[in-house]
């Protein structure tokens, strides 16, 4: 098994430290080989972003992304960019709010991911890890990895003590946005 997500985005929205929290998540708390990487721009913020994590089974020896599994975009030039990374029959998650011209297929999820964190949560803050909870569901039933427990246990690791609850609350969000569908 070999899964590939990619999160992608403008500098800012935080899904680097998503990238991360999936990686420790899957890697620490269920014992699989992971690998994350991530790229950004020079710019300190709104510049695109990039975070890569690879699951797998055994050891992994080429650790860039071939065919993405799950492709999460949070911004038209992440999905103009990125789209052509994802497998045939991978899942494409895509914020309504920022994307709005895509190529719609059977595995196309447009999400409210940021004006849910905002209603919600009262800030734009949360939507990278709202988008975590749906990339969870999703892993969980496709795969049968990446348990909702195992992110709270990363997230509990990487998030500041004041905002642990709203982010553990954004991710219950995101797993259950996607059964709404």
């Amino acid at each position: 098994m070999r899964i590939e997500v990619r999160l992608a985005g403008r500098g800012g929205q935080g899904l680097i430290l998503a990238g991360i929290i999936l990686a420790e998540g899957v890697g620490v708390y269920e014992g699989k080989y992971v690998v994350q990487t991530q790229n950004y721009g020079p710019e300190a913020r709104g510049g695109s972003s990039r975070s890569d994590v690879i699951i797998a089974d055994e050891e992994i020896y080429f650790p860039h992304c071939r065919q993405v599994s799950v492709l999460a975009c949070l911004s038209q030039e992440s999905y103009n960019d990125y789209y052509d990374s994802l497998e045939e029959g991978g899942v494409i998650l895509l914020d309504e709010f920022y994307v709005r011209e895509f190529t719609r297929s059977p595995a196309t999820f447009v999400l409210p991911f940021s004006q849910m964190s905002r209603k919600e949560l009262g800030r734009e803050l949360f939507a990278n890890v709202i988008t975590l909870g749906t990339i969870s569901r999703i892993l969980s039933t496709r795969y049968d990895l990446c348990r909702l427990e195992s992110l709270k246990s990363a997230l509990a690791r990487r998030v500041p003590g004041d905002y642990l609850a709203q982010n553990i609350r954004a991710l219950e969000i995101g797993y259950n946005l996607i059964e709404k569908l």
